[in-house]
C-alpha cells in the first residue's frame, strides 16, 4: 500500500516496481484518476541542491476541497500559512524538525523527510484507481506501467506524468539516455543491506530491489563516498522495514551515515 521516492531519483510504485527517473519538473506523484470527482492528488517538484543532489522542493496535495502546499519549513492550506499540528475536517498536518506528515481521513498518509524521501500510503479502496509516478495500484508489478519488450522505459513513463503549466519551460529528461545497469558494486551493497542490523527486515521486504538501487547510487556517484550516495537507499530500506512492521537495528555509526 506504500509508494515512495528517495535519494538518487528512485521510485517504488504501489505495486512494488523500483525504477529511476531524473526529472526536475512538477509531476503527478499519485492521484485518484477516476474520470469524475477526484478524491485526492499529490504532486511533487524536485530540484538539485547545492551539492547537486536531487531533493523535493515542494509537495502540492489536494484532498477533497483542500489544497495543501508543503515546503521543508512551511505548510500552507488554501493559500494561508498554518501552524502545525493543523487539524480541519478530516485532515491533520504534523511537522517536526525531521518529518512532515499529513493524514487524510479518506485513506491517505503522507510522510516526507523534508529532503529527498517521500512515502505515501493509500487505502486499498483506491486499488486500480490511481495514476502518476506511483503507478496504477492494481497489485501487478510492471503491468500497465512499463510494458515489457522495450516499448516503455522509465524515463518515457516519468515524462508522461509531467504537470503542464503555462509558461513552464522545464526540460524533460532525454528518453534515449537509459540509465546504465550497474553490477560492479553488488558485493558491497549486498553486505550493507544484509547486515545483522537488518535481520528482521528480510522477511518483510524484497532486499534485491534495494540492492539494485544501491548499485545504481554507487555508479552514479562515480565512487565518491559522500553520505547521500551511500546512505539514502539504506535509509529508505530501514524506513520501509519499520513501516512494514520489521525492526531494523542500529546500523548508523559515528563513521557511517
Amino acid at each position: 500500500y506504500v509508494c515512495s521516492t528517495w535519494g538518487n531519483n528512485h521510485f517504488k510504485t504501489f505495486d512494488g516496481d523500483i525504477y529511476q527517473f531524473p526529472g526536475v519538473c512538477e509531476y503527478n506523484f499519485a492521484s485518484d484518476c477516476r474520470e469524475s470527482y477526484k478524491e485526492f492528488s499529490v504532486q511533487i517538484q524536485r530540484t538539485l541542491n547545492s551539492n547537486n543532489h536531487p531533493v523535493i522542493q515542494y509537495i502540492l496535495i489536494t484532498v477533497k476541497d483542500f489544497t495543501v502546499y508543503l515546503t521543508p519549513k512551511l505548510a500552507v492550506v488554501d493559500g494561508q500559512i498554518v501552524k502545525t499540528p493543523y487539524y480541519s475536517s478530516g485532515l491533520l498536518i504534523e511537522s517536526s524538525d525531521i518529518y512532515t506528515k499529513v493524514y487524510a481521513k479518506l485513506g491517505l498518509i503522507l510522510i516526507w523527510n523534508q529532503e529527498d524521501a517521500l512515502m505515501v500510503e493509500l487505502d486499498s479502496k483506491f486499488n486500480n484507481y490511481t495514476c502518476g509516478l506511483c503507478g496504477d495500484y492494481n497489485g501487478i508489478p510492471i503491468y500497465n506501467e512499463f510494458i515489457d519488450g522495450g516499448d516503455y522505459n522509465s524515463i518515457t513513463y516519468g515524462n508522461l506524468q509531467k504537470i503542464n503549466k503555462p509558461n513552464d519551460n522545464c526540460e524533460d529528461p532525454d528518453e534515449t539516455q537509459a540509465l546504465p545497469s550497474c553490477n560492479e558494486h553488488r558485493e558491497e551493497c549486498e553486505s550493507l543491506l544484509t547486515s545483522s542490523a537488518f535481520a528482521d527486515c528480510h522477511s518483510h521486504l524484497n532486499v534485491e530491489m534495494y540492492v539494485q538501487a544501491c548499485m545504481q547510487d554507487k555508479c552514479a556517484c562515480n565512487g565518491s563516498e559522500d553520505s547521500f550516495c551511500l546512505c539514502s537507499t539504506i535509509s529508505e530500506y530501514s524506513r520501509q522495514c519499520s513501516h512494514a512492521g520489521g525492526r531494523p537495528g542500529e546500523w548508523r555509526t559515528e563513521h557511517f551515515c
